[in-house]
């Protein structure tokens, strides 16, 4: 079949329980994509077929230990789990066990993850065939992902890049190089890259997913999923959603509704609700204002109510935003002898980190705490904040970062995305949608930001608009861009390998 990666992580779930399709064909198919696209996209940091196909045979066994209930809620199949089959990847900042885990960087090339994070194990045990780690930013630092390794670009037009820092992630969903992926967002990471490739992009709140082995001390990061549906999203979070004792935060555990209460929540009307639509700015582009304006009118047309939001100013959060973005980039373990393998954009932030004193690292921490409740009053009488994700399209790939002048690299970075990190702040779940695009076929992200434990909310309302508004045609002109691109690249592939990405 040749036509497989068309099919929604829905569908291809659907599929293997029905065994019109094994997961053996899943994997040799995205497996076959992955290597004849990738070396334009830059989606990936290793490829793991070996662990892929031995993934598939299990869950064929599992199959046939089932009997031939199907998906029909008869016999024993009506317990398999909700991925059995279904092929993921997995951003490059997190373990996956047994395979290289750099991070994004260069100072860690040779170091191999022992275990699985918290939230790759429960892909794992939900039935999702792991084919590989995705391209990540270094550290997950910035909102582009061109590293020494790969850079990750745009499906849509591969001289723009797939936004960071899980750009490799969004990339690879995408172009169907994986039916889901996991990523992380501590500013925007996930939402970024989803509105640059055109894909479902969520933030859950803060506590929804657990950050083991890792920590987040400073509550910012989380796991999130990227999917081309927000359905997709939806079965990704059930599976991801959990705490483990220990966590900085937590939130209480969702009803056991079957099939999934975030499933449940996408299949689902969620009612007239009250959104609030941010004012335009200055650094807005003209179609990403249009997003935000269509995307208003079509809430409105809904039947939500629809009002205009009190204004919104970086400058509230910023500095002090910088001073924890830098310890954070300061307080990852480099060896000595290594931090001249770090890209301009590391250096200069962990630089800047080693700077700041414990006194001015918690005085930041309470400023932005109070910083957090006054934005969280000033927007708590809607149900949801209506945005576009990004100021910018998806930018031509090399104009985001100046190696000559790290400063200036960040300060553009936060031009573009100056309101992705509002959610990281205050904790709350936010998705970013691809429900608009330029007249040259780029998409444009819309964002929606909803209450502490709305994640529900959020997936009730993003599925409400998808159906209004349906993004899966924009594939086919995706399909042709990666076509031509495609030829030459397969040229000059015959006569070198691609230096960045691994095959295992």
């Amino acid at each position: 079949m040749s036509d497989l990666h068309d099919l929604t992580l829905a569908e291809q779930a659907a599929a293997v329980r029905r065994r019109t399709v094994s997961p053996t064909e899943l994997v040799d198919h995205h497996l076959r994509r992955i290597e004849e696209l990738d070396g334009v996209l830059g989606a990936y940091r290793t490829v793991d077929a070996s662990g892929a196909r031995r993934a598939a045979r299990a869950a064929e066994a599992r199959l046939a230990a089932a009997g031939t209930g199907g998906g029909n809620g008869t016999g024993d199949a009506a317990t398999l789990p909700p991925l059995l089959g279904v092929p993921l990847s997995v951003k490059d900042t997190w373990p996956v066990r047994g395979l290289p885990f750099t991070a994004g960087s260069a100072a860690f090339d040779d170091r191999i993850a022992p275990e699985d994070a918290a939230a790759v194990g429960a892909l794992r045990a939900a039935g999702g065939m792991l084919l590989g780690t995705t391209t990540a930013a270094e550290f997950g630092c910035s909102s582009y992902t061109e590293t020494v390794h790969a850079t990750a670009r745009s499906p849509y037009d591969p001289g723009r890049g797939a936004g960071g820092s899980s750009g490799g992630a969004a990339a690879s969903v995408a172009a169907g190089l994986a039916a889901g992926a996991l990523g992380s967002d501590g500013g925007g990471s996930v939402r970024i890259p989803a509105a640059a490739c055109g894909v479902v992009g969520l933030k859950p709140g803060r506590g929804r997913v657990t950050p083991a082995p890792g920590t987040d001390a400073f509550g910012l990061a989380t796991a999130g999923p990227l999917a081309r549906t927000v359905l997709d999203a939806a079965i990704l979070l059930d599976v991801m959603a959990g705490s483990i004792p220990g966590d900085g935060s937590t939130l209480p555990a969702v009803p056991a509704v079957s099939p999934g209460h975030f499933r449940s929540c996408g299949e689902r009307e969620p009612g007239p609700l009250r959104i609030g639509v941010l004012p335009r700015t200055d650094g807005w582009h003209p179609e990403a204002a249009l997003a935000s304006h269509r995307t208003a009118d079509l809430l409105a047309d809904l039947g939500h109510r629809v009002e205009e939001a009190p204004p919104f100013d970086p400058g509230e959060y910023l500095p002090d935003f910088t001073v924890l973005w830098s310890v954070l980039a300061a307080a990852v373990p480099v060896p000595p002898e290594r931090e001249d393998r770090l890209l301009p954009l590391t250096r200069w932030l962990r630089d800047r980190g080693n700077e700041h004193s414990a006194v001015r690292l918690a005085a930041a921490m309470a400023s932005l705490t109070a910083v957090a409740r006054t934005i969280c009053h000033r927007y708590d009488r809607f149900d949801a904040v209506l945005s576009p994700t990004t100021d910018q399209p998806p930018l031509p790939v090399g104009t985001s970062a100046d190696p000559d002048e790290p400063e200036r690299t960040y300060a553009r970075m936060l031009s573009v995305t100056p309101r992705t990190p509002v959610a990281n702040l205050t904790g709350r779940p936010s998705i970013s949608l691809p429900l608009h695009w330029t007249p040259d076929g780029l998409p444009i992200g819309v964002m929606l930001t909803a209450r502490l434990h709305q994640e529900g909310l959020l997936l009730s309302l993003g599925a409400q608009l998808e159906r209004a508004r349906p993004w899966h045609h924009h594939a086919a002109r995706q399909a042709a861009v990666l076509e031509r691109a495609a030829v030459p690249e397969q040229a000059t592939r015959r006569a070198t390998a691609r230096p960045g990405r691994r095959t295992r």
